[in-house]
């Protein structure tokens, strides 16, 4: 067995009383994961191992004395080495099977777990690494090509036990040889996971205060939802800080996550943890949940006038994380009460109130919400960053900094203060303010519900909703009868709604509904006919003056829908996507000149094999079909048997392929002239095709026409006149791929033809 010590880049410890400071590396019982498991039978006494320097406890914990009394200071429960581990500086490697073997052992003394930044992390797909305790009690993996940032680093998570091995596998044929390099580690020495003995009454990142209330304490069951919302920050070797997720007016789920402006150091190294809490009012924190966390994430604006920032995190969290989406209110009236959740100390989730209105001043050049002192509850170090609600239940802040803190069993009467929503709100640029993001489709509104549920019950507010509609494509020419589903989503019952509507721009009309929908009832209501018309069609609703009032939420009151309508001969063509393992890379889009009339994908992992159908319903024309792969290597043939195939009505294949890199084309047309008969006697036609330089085009009969030729994404490549018999394109500047020649004469009609540039 070989030993050494590790390399130390910047062994010394340090000491932060502010969270302005940077550090890469997270440790967090699991990132986002694909399943698999190590090599349990290797022999560990033969891996190669490296050993971190012995910590100093006693001056750790005099360390930890001073900084946890300061709110503005992480949690520390770790100690950070800066190491030098890669598969060409350290460990070894062995084949097993069709694969190699890289495995490299990090010991150390008197560690609760280990955990690593891959400041270098690239994998080819096929590769799998995990990391493993070797006495075999506990894993993380695999991580694979999925795991690859644009910043091309990774954290990963806390593995328990002192000795632990890192270990990646690679296809012997693949295609590239993997990037790792692990620049930090961290040594653990505070209780960092849910099976460390002998620290039952700490949490699995650190304990706060006794006068700290569980946010599923009876008191805080009105909060389930927006507690959804609220994460714990890990970075590096602290619990730094705390924030949220906040909805958007697309409400589309962008994964926008506010927190305080000191807490930053670099979001793509921090890790985002989500569920951290507790069932009940008490109970050993040691069985938090440590499972749903985000790796990464970018910095959309900060403004230190408010003491905000707002993050994109790497990916939306998974449906299983049921995460909620918190709305906010930048409108700047004063808030009659207060409410706080955060996890303070990097403890579980707490919660605090405040029942007084809070103070608008000035702290440390920041504009604040000033709260005198928390009636129940308060904040700790770690705490910063968190959402402040007012009494509806939305953001008006981030915790920037105060003196609360618990005495006892009870808090110590001092306050706190969080930056302003309001305030942040606007700023000089989209770097400096929320609106761009938080706004995207530029409604102007200043309050915004929660998503996907609200945030709170109005008195009076009828919300809407239209079925029974197309929302994309359709060759239906039947009139549709379009259905207002009315809900009644306040508190007193709904007895009246004036319901408005307008199909393709024409005068609005109304019906006035009236009945009796108690709180979170609906009812639906048939509108009269919607006469399609060829081409785009629109439907606008709205519904207002719920009992005669005014809604006192406008927010959901008008929906509209749009499609397309053929009302010409349609043919039935038929699309089948056979996938391959990586359904989650593969998208596709129908267009007719541009327009997208179907799409489909991304489709789930790991289900090759699959056969997926769709029926097309197509006018007479010619169509453009692009399928891509996000990773760049198709759907055949490395990792399964993937292909498409369009089908015509009659069941014949028009096109298919399967082989390709980033994305797959073809051009094809419905019952008109094509390539092969497109030398008919009175037809224009192109040769040569497929070409490279130029393209000579016999107009025949159609001298007088207009030619337009349109590249995949429809957009026009040239116009030409054709006055002459013979016209010659010069292509030799076009992007190899398919594009389609359209003569228009206005006695023949439309010519198509397509034109394969190579």
């Amino acid at each position: 067995m070989t030993s050494c010590f590790i390399r130390l880049l910047a062994p010394q410890l340090r000491v932060f009383l502010l969270l302005s400071f940077v550090f890469a590396s997270a440790t967090i019982k699991s990132q986002v994961q694909y399943g698999g498991s190590p090599n349990w039978f290797v022999n560990v006494d033969d891996i190669p191992s490296l050993r971190l320097p012995a910590i100093d406890r006693a001056a750790l914990d005099a360390q930890d004395a001073v900084t946890d009394q300061y709110k503005e200071a992480p949690w520390r429960f770790g100690v950070e080495f800066a190491v030098d581990i890669s598969p060409s500086s350290a460990g070894v490697w062995s084949q097993e099977s069709r694969s190699k073997v890289w495995r490299v052992k990090i010991e150390t003394n008197d560690a609760l777990g280990l955990s690593f930044f891959f400041d270098q992390y690239r994998l080819p797909k096929g590769g799998e690494l995990y990391v493993w305790s070797a006495d075999q009690s506990d894993f993380i993996g695999s991580f694979d090509h999925r795991n690859n940032k644009d910043w091309g680093s990774l954290a990963v998570g806390q593995t328990i036990g002192t000795s632990v091995v890192i270990e990646y596998r690679e296809p012997l044929d693949a295609e590239f040889t993997a990037e790792l390099h692990v620049s930090k580690v961290i040594h653990s020495y505070r209780s960092i996971h849910r099976y460390a003995e002998s620290v039952q009454d700490r949490g699995p990142y650190g304990t706060s205060g006794n006068c700290n209330i569980n946010v599923n304490c009876p008191e805080g069951a009105p909060w389930a939802t927006e507690s959804r919302s609220v994460a714990l920050i890990i970075q590096g070797n602290f619990a730094v800080c705390t924030g949220a997720l906040v909805n958007n007016t697309a409400q589309d789920g962008t994964p926008y996550f506010l927190t305080a402006n000191h807490c930053l150091g670099n979001p793509n190294n921090w890790t985002y943890l989500f569920n951290h809490e507790i069932e009940g009012c008490t109970g050993g924190t040691n069985n938090a949940p440590t499972s749903d966390v985000i790796s990464g994430g970018t910095l959309l604006a900060s403004n230190a006038g408010s003491d905000f920032a707002l993050v994109e995190l790497s990916q939306a969290p998974p449906a299983s994380y049921n995460v909620q989406y918190s709305g906010w209110d930048a409108s700047g009236v004063e808030p009659t009460n207060l409410t706080g959740i955060h996890h303070p100390s990097g403890d579980v989730k707490k919660i605090c109130f405040d029942e007084d209105a809070p103070s608008e001043q000035n702290v440390g050049g920041a504009a604040v919400w000033y709260i005198s002192e928390w009636e129940e509850g308060v904040t700790e170090p770690g705490s910063s960053g968190s959402p402040l609600y007012d009494q509806n239940h939305r953001i008006v802040g981030q915790l920037y900094g105060g003196t609360a803190a618990c005495s006892g069993n009870v808090n110590n009467d001092e306050p706190d203060w969080y930056g302003r929503f309001d305030v942040s709100w606007d700023g000089n640029s989209a770097a400096t303010r929320l609106r761009d993001w938080l706004d995207p489709t530029n409604s102007g509104a200043l309050i915004l519900d929660g998503w996907p549920e609200g945030a709170v019950a109005y008195d009076v507010d009828a919300g809407i909703q239209v079925t029974g509609i197309p929302t994309d494509f359709t060759c239906q020419a039947e009139p549709f009868i379009p259905i207002v589903t009315l809900t009644n989503a306040g508190i007193n019952d709904l007895s009246s709604v004036t319901i408005t509507y307008s199909y393709n721009g024409a005068e609005t009309q109304t019906i006035d509904w009236s009945g009796s929908l108690a709180q979170y009832e609906t009812t639906e209501v048939e509108l009269p006919e919607f006469v399609v018309i060829d081409g785009d069609n629109e439907l606008v609703v709205g519904a207002f003056n719920p009992n005669g009032i005014q809604d006192e939420n406008d927010f959901n009151n008008a929906a509209s829908v749009s499609f397309v309508t053929s009302l010409g001969p349609t043919i039935d063509y038929q699309l089948i996507i056979l996938l391959d393992d990586y359904g989650s890379e593969v998208t596709w889009e129908l267009k007719e000149l541009g327009q997208v009339l179907y799409s489909g994908g991304p489709y789930e992992d790991d289900i090759d094999g699959t056969e997926v159908q769709v029926d097309l319903c197509l006018a007479e024309g010619c169509y453009i079909f692009e399928i891509s792969d996000s990773y760049g290597d198709g759907l055949c043939c490395e990792y399964g048997e993937g292909a498409w195939t369009i089908l015509d009505e009659n069941g014949a294949t028009v096109d298919s392929g399967g082989e390709f890199e980033d994305t797959d084309q073809t051009v094809f047309c419905t019952n008109v002239s094509d390539v092969r008969d497109a030398y008919q006697a009175d037809a224009p036609s192109a040769f040569p095709n497929p070409a490279s330089s130029f393209v000579q085009f016999d107009a025949r009969d159609w001298i007088g026409s207009d030619l337009r030729a349109f590249d995949g994404a429809g957009k026009i490549m040239t116009t030409v006149r054709l006055t002459n018999s013979s016209t010659v394109l010069d292509v030799s500047n076009w992007s190899a791929g398919f594009y389609l020649l359209s003569v228009r004469h206005p006695i023949y009609g439309v010519h198509h033809q397509r034109l394969l540039v190579d």
